[in-house]
């Protein structure tokens, strides 16, 4: 817990920092990947009116830059405001295909006064990779971003 505590701590002080939300974005993906190896593909979706569009993002190139909200893991989350974990994503139908390594996903929806302003998706080659401890972590995360993704607006 003692490391996730000092992961959230570098994501507010680059809050506190960030010139605008693309930047904060952008630099979280990077961060969060670096930081947690089991992530391999981190990105944050922006919604869009129906849709939502891949902003910033590390790992290999995607063909899903626009998901609508009735479609896949990334549009359930949105559209229900909850955190979804998958800890296979062959089992469930909604997994929009991406990578053929990818084997677990976490979608975290990032939202302001009940409001979803987007998400952060994050792939994983490991089955079952996500832990609540992950879950915790990027539900706080989501929170930092709300706070600068309000302000743009």
């Amino acid at each position: 817990m003692q490391r996730t505590d000092l992961l959230l701590g570098q994501v507010r002080g680059l809050a506190t920092r960030a010139a605008d939300a693309n930047s904060l974005m952008a630099q979280t993906v990077e961060l969060l990947r670096r930081e947690r190896p089991h992530y391999q593909w981190v990105g944050v979706y922006l919604l869009e009116g129906e849709t939502l569009v891949l902003g910033p993002y590390v790992g290999k190139p995607t063909p899903h830059t626009r998901i609508p909200l009735n479609q896949g893991i990334c549009g359930a989350a949105a559209s229900t405001g909850k955190t979804i974990v998958v800890d296979d994503v062959n089992a469930d139908p909604r997994y929009l295909a991406c990578s053929l390594e990818t084997r677990s996903e976490i979608v975290v929806p990032i939202e302001r006064d009940g409001k979803i302003l987007g998400e952060i998706d994050i792939d994983s080659d490991t089955p079952a990779a996500f832990t609540d401890e992950d879950r915790c972590l990027l539900e706080a995360v989501a929170e930092i971003l709300a706070g600068k993704l309000e302000s743009r607006n």
